[in-house]
């Protein structure tokens, strides 16, 4: 299954992007080039992820690299999707 488009949606939704996000790639910056995702966007962003996606992240995962781009938080979601034991 591809991911990014979802990925993107989400994006969308949760900092109301009004379908920016739409012509996000993986090297698209996001912490610090998007005014949306400050503090508070960050949580809805997160809280939207894991609604949309049916998981729970680990909070020790949540750091600035994870937002830093759209490859990196695709990752963080495969990989919550896909955990290795």
């Amino acid at each position: 299954m591809d991911l990014l488009p979802p990925l993107l949606h989400a994006l969308d939704d949760a900092l109301q992007l009004e379908g920016r996000a739409q012509r996000f790639n993986l090297d698209t910056p996001l912490l610090g080039a998007l005014p949306e995702l400050d503090s508070m966007g960050a949580v809805a962003l997160v809280s939207h992820l894991e609604q949309q996606f049916g998981v729970v992240f680990d909070d020790a995962d949540l750091h600035a690299q994870t937002f830093a781009t759209v490859g990196s938080l695709l990752t963080l979601v495969q990989q919550a999707l896909n955990p290795v034991d």
